[in-house]
């Protein structure tokens, strides 16, 4: 089966705040098909953030993010809703390099 990961790139108002509601909402991005995570913050601006989850499936994914709670909490955490871009990628490979 393959995993598919969506890529969130947007700007929040204030990184911590943002960090704050992001980790609140872990129970509810469980309950619906987030099987992992990663957050990402720019050098050069650190209120420019990529989040990375991986799902199931498209289905799961494009379910997830038409939550009108998730678009409420991103409001409330400071998303810059202009800036939200979302791209979906079929998982290939992953792995770790060791002793290369």
């Amino acid at each position: 089966m393959t995993n598919t990961i969506s890529l969130v790139r947007h700007r929040v108002a204030d990184f911590d705040a943002w960090r704050k509601v992001y980790d609140g909402f872990a129970p509810i991005q469980a309950e619906h098909g987030v099987h992992g995570h990663q957050v990402l913050r720019s050098v050069e601006n650190p209120n420019d953030v990529i989040v990375i989850h991986t799902f199931d499936s498209r289905d799961a994914a494009s379910a997830f993010f038409a939550l009108p709670e998730l678009k409420e909490a991103m409001s409330k955490a400071g998303v810059k809703a202009d800036s939200v871009e979302i791209s979906y990628f079929d998982e290939v490979e992953s792995g770790t390099l060791v002793g290369v």
